[in-house]
């Protein structure tokens, strides 16, 4: 078989505090790497999003161990894990790029087969989930209801049920590194990058060791993120002051017309006013809500500040360049 018929494949995983996975996760990665077939050479790119645990230590020991396959990325601080999968999607130097969580939620072992459909032409070969182990119903419902929103109001076909495991070729991965936006969500920008792409059902497991990281707060932020960077509607109905306000405005107006049913008017005019004011106030708070929600991410993107900065690394070739990867980033200097 020649060169010309062997494609390098990237598994990027990235970590936060998962020193209770890894050991699995390096045997199964093992595993993997040692039954690729002839056609398929294997890269593993760790990213730690500045870990607070022993992850990095087993990390470098791993790389240490399989120099000729393992590749890592040391940010200098938790910038979060969809600016540490951008960091990953910038050095990526392989045709293509498997995103795989450090819990092995979702199985290594079937990389292959999304890899056969890669071979086959697709270029965006997403893992959908037919079963979700260990998840809650209400997280289940929350993320379809999600995404069921974002497909109305974006005007874009979003893939359901999916998370970040997928297949990416090349042009997809170039096509991403163009998007240096501050507030990400990978997964609409899958979507929004377009290219050919193709479903592949599987069952998620249960995380092997440990416990999320995704908190409902961060997830709520990461739902946000997703809405105001695809439409500029009005949406985030939840913004605390306005919805607090309001809410409260309603049931103060509700009081105010059973005591007025039932006690008679003690002053002329003062529930009307009472009820227009708040009413009013509520709304008018839920509107600067909004638009500080726009504002703020203007306000974030237009400072250009890097998405991320690299404390460590180790790469088997030279870094992709790009306009968040500054040399003194990679030289350890400190973070923003």
């Amino acid at each position: 078989m020649s060169n010309t018929d062997v494609r390098t494949l990237t598994v990027m995983i990235p970590c936060y505090n998962e020193q209770e996975s890894l050991p699995a996760l390096f045997k199964r990665m093992d595993a993997l790497v040692a039954s690729a077939p002839a056609r398929l050479r294997y890269t593993l790119l760790f990213v730690d999003d500045g870990s607070k645990d022993d992850t990095r230590p087993l990390i470098r020991d791993y790389a240490g161990k399989h120099q000729d396959y393992v590749e890592y990325l040391f940010l200098s601080r938790n910038f979060g894990k969809e600016k540490a999968m951008y960091a990953g999607i910038m050095h990526t130097h392989t045709d293509g790029l498997v995103i795989i969580d450090a819990d092995l939620q979702d199985p290594p072992e079937l990389i292959p087969e999304m890899a056969e459909l890669w071979f086959q032409g697709y270029e965006d070969v997403y893992a959908r989930r037919r079963s979700r182990e260990g998840e809650s119903w209400l997280k289940k419902a929350t993320s379809r209801w999600y995404y069921s929103l974002l497909q109305k109001i974006s005007g874009m076909e979003i893939q359901r049920d999916t998370g970040d495991f997928r297949l990416l070729d090349r042009k997809c991965i170039e096509a991403l590194q163009r998007l240096d936006e501050s507030e990400r969500n990978s997964k609409a920008l899958f979507s929004w990058i377009g290219f050919k792409k193709i479903e592949f059902l599987y069952d998620r497991d249960k995380r092997v060791a440990g416990t999320t990281k995704w908190s409902y707060p961060k997830l709520f932020h990461l739902a946000m993120d997703g809405i105001t960077s695809f439409t500029i509607a009005p949406l985030k109905i939840a913004t605390w002051a306005g919805s607090i306000v309001s809410a409260a405005a309603f049931l103060y107006a509700l009081f105010l017309i059973v005591r007025t049913l039932v006690s008679g008017i003690d002053v002329p005019g003062y529930a009307s006013t009472m009820v227009v004011m708040l009413f009013l106030g509520g709304v008018q708070l839920l509107c600067l809500g909004i638009i500080g929600e726009y504002l703020g991410r203007i306000f974030m993107q237009t400072k250009g500040r890097p998405n991320y900065l690299i404390e460590e690394s180790k790469l088997g070739s030279k870094p992709m360049p790009g306009a968040h990867d500054p040399e003194s980033a990679q030289q350890g200097t400190e973070s923003e």
